[in-house]
């Protein structure tokens, strides 16, 4: 299933997983797995905590530190950092859904992640059954 996002920031991350409950309870799967894929270069998905909004503000700045905008870097577009940061994050999450709810820890949700915004983006699920 294709979701659009539209992103308000340079950075940010926002959590979807609520969107990704609801797609597990339309599916009407109780066993089985769903992968959740972002096909952008600029943009990620990670499972993190979804309670206190400091650590998603702890990571962005970590991730600005470890990969600043380099004028060194040679990527025509300038947007180098962006790229690094959805590579080491990552394209995809896979959750295991049981009794037809994610296996998600107490404290865990899924963000998307963007690093390049703001954009309207996209991220897909699919979902299989046991």
């Amino acid at each position: 299933m294709e979701h659009v996002i539209k992103t308000t920031k340079l950075e940010q991350m926002i959590n979807i997983t609520d969107i990704i409950k609801n797609d597990v309870k339309e599916s009407g799967v109780i066993d089985g797995i769903i992968t959740i894929f972002v096909p952008h270069t600029t943009a990620a998905v990670t499972i993190n905590e979804n309670s206190d909004p400091d650590v998603v503000n702890d990571i962005l700045m970590t991730l600005r530190k470890v990969f600043p905008k380099d004028p060194a870097h040679r990527h025509f577009e300038g947007n180098s950092h962006a790229h690094l940061k959805a590579s080491v994050i990552g394209s995809s999450c896979t959750i295991i859904i049981e009794k037809g709810m994610l296996k998600l820890g107490t404290w865990q949700g899924v963000y998307f992640c963007e690093f390049d915004g703001p954009r309207t983006r996209s991220f897909y699920t699919k979902i299989l059954r046991n």
